[in-house]
C-alpha cells in the first residue's frame, strides 16, 4: 500500500488513541469513532462509523468490555498493524481501488477472498499463492481468509511476504504447536481463528499470554439452529474472549438455516449483549461487499483452486486459481452487467 497523507494522518490518530485507550477505553473509542466519521469519504465508512457511533452511546454496551479485554492482553503495535491493514488498506483505500477497477474491468471484485489449502498443496503451489495475493492487492483486496487445517505453519509465508494485507488464518487447536506460535507471534498482520471445541479454551489462554490476536470459529448446521437463535452458543463462546466469533455453515446447511443464523447474528450485534463480535461468514462477507460495490460477490477457492460461490463449485480452467490469473477469473466468472452468484 502506497504511503499517502490520508494514511499518515489516520495512522497518527490510531497510534495516539491506542496509547490513551488503556487509561480510558470508553472515551478513547468514542473519540476515535467520532473522528473517523468526520473524515470518512466513502459510503461504507460513513455507514459503518455512523452505526458504531450510535451503538457506543450505550454505556452498558458489551463492546466496551471487549475493548478493555483486547488492550489488556494484545500488543499495541500488533493492534495498530492489523487494524490499519484491515480498516484502512482493506476497507478504505482498498475499497476505493476495488470500485475503480470494477469500472475499468466491468466485473465484480470481492473485498475479501477465502482460500482453502493444506501443507502439501502449499509446497507445490506456493508461487501461485504468492502471485494471487500480489494480484489481489493490485485490485484492492487486502483482506484474506486462509483455511489451512493441517500443518498451517507453511502458510505463514503469505502473511510474511505481504505485510500490507490482513490475514485471518482458520485452523484447528491441535495445529497450534509451540513452533507454529513462535513463528505466528512475529507476524503483526495475522489473526488466528481457532475452531471451537473442547480443547479451544486452553489454547485461547496460551494465545492471550503471547499477546497474539485471536478469534474463534464454528461450523454450524441444522442441529445448531436453536442454540444460535436463543444465544446459548454465543454466550458459551464469549467466555473465551475472542475478538470475533465466526459462524461458518457446513456443506449440508440449508439456505433457510443460514438466513436464520445470519439474522440472529445481526440481532445480537444490534443488542450489544456479547463481548465478542459475532460474524456469520457467508452472510456478513456478502453484506460488506454489497455496501462497497453495490453488488454481492462472495468468492472462495477450494483446495484444488476451483472457484466456489453460493455453495457451488465451478470446475473450469478459466476459474481455477492455478491456471488463470485472479483478474481473468473475476472478469470471466463475475461480469458486472450480468453477474449472478456462482
Amino acid at each position: 500500500m502506497e504511503n499517502s497523507m490520508s494514511r499518515f494522518i489516520t495512522g497518527s490518530v490510531v497510534k495516539r488513541t491506542l496509547k490513551d485507550i488503556k487509561d480510558n477505553p470508553e472515551r478513547s473509542i468514542r473519540n476515535l469513532v467520532d473522528m473517523a466519521l468526520q473524515f470518512s469519504g466513502g459510503r461504507f465508512q460513513q455507514d459503518f462509523f455512523t452505526t458504531a457511533q450510535t451503538m457506543l452511546q450505550n454505556e452498558n454496551s458489551a463492546y466496551y468490555r471487549l475493548v478493555r479485554d483486547i488492550v489488556s492482553h494484545a500488543d499495541t503495535d500488533r493492534l495498530y498493524t492489523f487494524g490499519m491493514n484491515l480498516g484502512y488498506n482493506g476497507c478504505t483505500a482498498g475499497a476505493q481501488r476495488i470500485r475503480e477497477n470494477e469500472k475499468k474491468l466491468e466485473c465484480n471484485i470481492p473485498w475479501t477472498v477465502a482460500i482453502q489449502m493444506d501443507s502439501e498443496h502449499f509446497e507445490e503451489k506456493e508461487k501461485q499463492y504468492q502471485i494471487t495475493i500480489q494480484a489481489g492487492e493490485k485490485l484492492g483486496i487486502y483482506v484474506w481468509m486462509l483455511f489451512c487445517m493441517k500443518q498451517p505453519q507453511k502458510s505463514l509465508l503469505l502473511a510474511k511476504n505481504h505485510p500490507d494485507s490482513a490475514f485471518f488464518l482458520f485452523c484447528e487447536p491441535e495445529d497450534l504447536t509451540s513452533d507454529f506460535l513462535d513463528d505466528a507471534a512475529d507476524l503483526f498482520n495475522l489473526m488466528l481463528v481457532v475452531r471451537y471445541d473442547e480443547s479451544t479454551s486452553g489454547m485461547c489462554d496460551n494465545l492471550r499470554e503471547l499477546g497474539v490476536l485471536y478469534s474463534v470459529w464454528y461450523q454450524y448446521g441444522q442441529k445448531d439452529t436453536e442454540s444460535i437463535i436463543n444465544g446459548d452458543l454465543f454466550y458459551s463462546v464469549q467466555q473465551l474472549s475472542p475478538i470475533f466469533f465466526v459462524l461458518l455453515p457446513n456443506m449440508e446447511c440449508l439456505e433457510v438455516i443460514q438466513q436464520l443464523a445470519h439474522q440472529a447474528v445481526k440481532d445480537a450485534r444490534k443488542e450489544q449483549s456479547y463481548h465478542t463480535i459475532l460474524w456469520e461468514l457467508r452472510g456478513d462477507n456478502s453484506l460488506i461487499d454489497a455496501i462497497i460495490s453495490d453488488d454481492t460477490c462472495a468468492i472462495y477457492f477450494d483446495i484444488a483452486g476451483n472457484i466456489c460461490g453460493g455453495g457451488k463449485q465451478i470446475e473450469s480452467a478459466h476459474h481455477n486459481l492455478f491456471q488463470s490469473s485472479l483478474t481473468d477469473i473475476f472478469v470471466s466468472a463475475c461480469p458486472k452487467k450480468a453477474y449472478k452468484t456462482v
